[in-house]
């Protein structure tokens, strides 16, 4: 007995399905995904931000006492086993009573060079376990707003140098929709710098140069020259950068402008550096020279710039056209030299061919002569 095939429309509806399936995992993927990069922007914003959607209804802000009154984020310096004590102010907009949860955590770089802080579940090994609120979570009333104290207590054997972090609050919600928990956060900026010797560095490390030409061997292509920055000491630090290309004994320089300057590195963060360069001449060798002048700022706010760092990398700028045209031209030159060389051959056998069948005829015409 043969099974009966299903009919076309059938298995059009299974397609369908199958894409539509597909179609409703991939959306979910994107909304996750979305939920994410909101969580974290949000961690990163300053004070009194709300989310563009209305679903965050309160704000931060830093609570006015003797360090200031109208401060964009908590900054202060301490000594090792040190104590120090300020308060942050949550306000409710909304229309209902909110419960948030109040921590503190470790602060970090983004790809995108913004200022991120962990998550409550990641271990925090800096202020996110020195700073602790006086309570860890709240309940405020619709149109209320609530000063939380806290406390930066540092331990004696404290590194010198800078620390980032933030005290956070946070709202998680259930969306039944998705069927996922949606944490949203909003928090303040601490900057601790305990005391101690203070050595600012940042290295230029694993310079690369990579050309590319045009068709015509004789104008000029862009050039990207990439490298990363550390920072190899114990202070936050940025910089600014130069980036010049030149060609043998340092003729043909090309400068590649303004680039955009670095985010504020963490002690041990690292940041890729990508810069592109126009108008550079196939000179055949390229030498790229970085120069990173870092910059620190103090607790007053005042920036002041470091003795510059250099770095060197070596590169090929080929004009692979011009190399492509003499190629073609020795290829041409070597056929017509092997040619002649077989022409000269062919001839100088001929010759010998004739002269040997000449000399062969005289001896049979001496043979016939003689009696």
């Amino acid at each position: 007995m043969h099974a009966v095939a299903p009919p076309r429309r059938t298995t059009a509806v299974l397609v369908r399905t199958a894409v539509l399936v597909r179609t409703a995992v991939l959306v979910r993927t994107a909304v996750l995904a979305l939920f994410a990069a909101l969580t974290a922007a949000l961690a990163s914003a300053g004070p009194a931000l709300a989310a563009d959607n209305g679903d965050v209804t309160w704000t931060v802000r830093t609570a006015a006492n003797d360090y200031g009154d109208d401060r964009s984020s908590f900054s202060h310096g301490v000594n090792p086993g040190g104590r120090v004590e300020d308060a942050m102010v949550v306000a409710n907009h909304g229309t209902t009573p909110l419960r948030l949860a109040v921590y503190a955590a470790d602060g970090y770089t983004t790809e995108k060079g913004q200022l991120d802080l962990l998550t409550k579940e990641k271990k925090s090994r800096a202020i996110g376990s020195w700073v602790h609120a006086s309570q860890e979570s709240i309940r405020i009333a619709p149109g209320k707003s609530a000063e939380i104290p806290f406390t930066v207590e540092v331990p004696r054997d404290a590194t010198p140098g800078d620390y980032v972090g933030g005290i956070l609050t946070s709202l998680k919600q259930s969306d039944d929709a998705e069927g996922i928990a949606v944490d949203r956060r909003l928090g303040i900026r601490i900057k601790l710098r305990v005391s101690g010797a203070l050595r600012p560095a940042l290295a230029v490390e694993d310079v690369r140069v990579a050309y590319d030409g045009t068709a015509n061997p004789f104008a000029p292509g862009d050039a990207t020259v990439t490298y990363s920055l550390r920072n190899t000491g114990n202070a936050l630090l940025s910089g600014t950068q130069k980036v010049t290309l030149t060609g043998p004994f340092g003729a043909l320089s090309t400068d590649a402008g303004t680039i955009p300057a670095p985010p504020e590195l963490l002690p041990g963060e690292r940041w890729r550096v990508t810069v592109p360069v126009q108008g550079v001449t196939p000179a055949l060798r390229l030498s790229a020279a970085v120069t990173v002048t870092p910059l620190i700022t103090d607790a007053a706010g005042s920036t002041t710039a470091l003795p510059p760092v250099r770095a060197t990398a070596h590169g090929w700028a080929v004009p692979w056209t011009l190399l492509l045209l003499l190629a073609l031209a020795l290829a041409a030159a070597a056929s017509a030299f092997v040619l002649v060389r077989r022409g000269r051959a062919r001839r100088a056998r001929r010759e010998e061919e004739r002269v040997r069948e000449a000399v062969a005829e005289a001896l049979r015409d001496r043979a016939d002569q003689q009696p």
